[in-house]
């Protein structure tokens, strides 16, 4: 791997990488929403994320989402969720992509270059448009939405913690 910032498929190759990434995230007592804990068994737990982006076994409310682990040389830097397609509540809060940079690469830049991978993919994918969602004093997020085309839709709140939500649409066409 070079140290040019890639959306890799996850693998069992990356299973140091992704724990640290998650520890991180632990360490600093930063919401469970961040990161993912894989349990014991790491293969299954790929697994499970290759089935989620088939759509297999998926419970009624979720869509199909491809997960990508963030690499930059040999680190892993984030995790991009791609969702195929939103459901009334994902288009509330959530949108088609989130992202996640790990504490210690953020203000790096990884955040603006994974989504512009992402919005490739989600061409790949036949989607025309995608939103994006982040709290409303979430400047950096809305900068890197902003950055890659993201317009300014109408505002939102959170289903969980009802803070308000900014929510961005960006066209793929």
């Amino acid at each position: 791997m070079n140290d040019t910032l890639q959306l890799l498929d996850p693998t069992i190759d990356l299973e140091q990488e992704y724990r640290a990434y998650n520890d991180e995230f632990i360490a600093r007592e930063e919401p469970e929403m961040f990161y993912r804990l894989p349990g014991d068994d790491f293969a299954e737990f790929v697994a499970q994320l290759q089935r989620e982006a088939r759509g297999e076994g998926l419970p009624d409310w979720a869509v199909p989402q491809n997960t990508y682990w963030a690499v930059c040389g040999h680190r892993m830097v984030g995790v991009l969720k791609l969702r195929h397609r939103l459901t009334p509540a994902l288009d509330k809060c959530g949108g088609n992509i989130g992202y996640f940079v790990r504490p210690s690469a953020r203000g790096q830049g990884h955040a603006t270059r994974m989504l512009a991978i992402a919005l490739q993919q989600a061409r790949a994918l036949g989607l025309s448009r995608v939103l994006l969602t982040c709290n409303l004093d979430n400047h950096a997020s809305a900068r890197v939405m902003v950055k890659n085309g993201g317009m300014r839709a109408t505002d939102g709140v959170h289903p969980d913690t009802g803070l308000p939500l900014a929510r961005y649409w960006i066209e793929l066409s």
